[in-house]
């Protein structure tokens, strides 16, 4: 799916709305966010699945801002939280208790006790452990929990090593083999009841064959826990599903549907699904202001932003790769520009080497599919404030969250 940021006569617009005007409002750094691609990406995954009983669940970990998770409720999504923080939001975001799931590797005994008592729909359980905290929890509250465990199935996910989450080298949930006896351990246990089976092996997923697999697995091991006796309700697929962040060709929703159907029709039990990048990334830039450039002697080039990692991690945690475009292009041949942030880490750097024309300072750059894993990892390091978000909907542009205030940032602080 294509970026809605694109070239005009005038400049960058975003579903045609200037991006340099923008900017000028509301200042540099900005995200700017196009609700005509958030709900483009979400119909795409929720008709590739029309065919077969499915809830989708937004990942809100890719981002949680509050008027995003908004709009994908309206749009009829389900919540997928992973901390007790993003089950709060979910919930201020108007979402029923019933259409959270809870997930996450480290659950504290408070914030299950939190998800419990709000009747949160289903918790994806980490551990035998965890399990019986759950348990113990809801026993104590006279309620009964709704579990699925987390099966670690060792599939390698063919992405990024810091973000795959199905080996069996990874944190992540139970070992394959030692799941049928930890549901038969527990069943009938009171405060417990289990209403499902949760694989999730890695982020930014670009081939089909690993997916193929995780769905083969967990089906597999649906039919068995259901010969166990364990009364399932349904099968939950995780997220994973990758974009493309330089342009080529990747798997679509539509692709990953036709390749997963054959395994879950095999069970018959409705399936959640929980993407957030692949919903959210195409629809985000982060707009930034060129403070200072240099030229060493031999020859490259440096165009220093008002933007670093403490606005967008990606490119120094991960080495991810984000296109990047002017604002407002000058004329003149393309040259190849190292593009960095202001932070004293050699690793603060967006992109080297690439083709840009004439980069002079106060322009305005665009870094693209910043939607996911962009606002919500930023934080305040050297004491940058936190950056506005903008919202475009409908030809206008209303700013979702402000820029964080100096005084705000040292407000908690005695």
């Amino acid at each position: 799916m294509a970026s809605p940021f694109l070239s005009s006569p005038s400049g960058l617009v975003c579903d045609g709305v200037s991006v340099a005007d923008i900017a000028r409002a509301v200042g540099t750094p900005a995200y700017i966010y196009s609700a005509a691609r958030l709900r483009a990406a979400y119909r795409a995954i929720d008709d590739a699945f029309a065919g077969y009983p499915h809830r989708v669940h937004y990942a809100m970990k890719a981002n949680s801002t509050l008027a995003i998770v908004r709009l994908l409720k309206d749009l009829g999504s389900c919540a997928d939280a992973n901390s007790g923080g993003e089950v709060q939001v979910a919930l201020r975001a108007g979402f029923a208790p019933d259409d959270v799931v809870f997930t996450g590797v480290g659950k504290s005994r408070d914030e299950l006790a939190r998800a419990i008592a709000s009747g949160v729909g289903i918790i994806n359980a980490e551990s035998p452990g965890e399990i019986d905290r759950i348990a113990e929890i809801a026993v104590g509250l006279g309620c009964e929990a709704r579990v699925a465990l987390r099966v670690n199935p060792d599939i390698d996910a063919r992405t990024n090593a810091k973000i795959s989450t199905g080996l069996k080298t990874n944190k992540f949930g139970v070992a394959l083999d030692d799941a049928r006896a930890i549901y038969r351990e527990r069943l009938g246990r009171p405060g417990l009841r289990f209403t499902g089976v949760h694989i999730h092996i890695g982020s930014q997923i670009t081939s089909l064959e690993p997916l193929v697999r995780a769905s083969e697995v967990l089906v597999d091991l649906a039919l068995a826990l259901q010969a166990d006796g364990v009364p399932l309700e349904h099968v939950d697929l995780g997220g994973g599903l990758g974009i493309s962040y330089d342009g080529r060709d990747i798997i679509s929703p539509a692709d990953y549907a036709l390749a997963v159907l054959p395994a879950l029709r095999r069970c018959g039990l409705p399936v959640v699904l929980e993407p957030g990048r692949s919903i959210v990334a195409h629809a985000g830039a982060l707009v930034a202001r060129v403070v200072d450039t240099k030229q060493f002697p031999d020859g490259r080039r440096f165009a220093v932003l008002d933007a670093g990692m403490g606005e967008l991690v990606r490119p120094a945690m991960y080495g991810s790769f984000h296109r990047i475009v002017p604002v407002t292009p000058r004329p003149g041949p393309e040259l190849p520009w190292d593009l960095v942030g202001p932070i004293c880490e050699s690793s603060d750097v967006f992109g080297t080497d690439r083709p840009m024309p004439p980069i002079e300072v106060d322009d305005l750059v665009a870094i693209l599919d910043a939607g996911a894993y962009g606002s919500v990892m930023a934080s305040n390091y050297l004491r940058h404030t936190l950056s506005p978000e903008v919202l475009v909907d409908g030809g206008a542009w209303t700013v979702i969250r402000r820029r964080q205030t100096f005084d705000e940032m040292l407000a908690l602080e005695a």
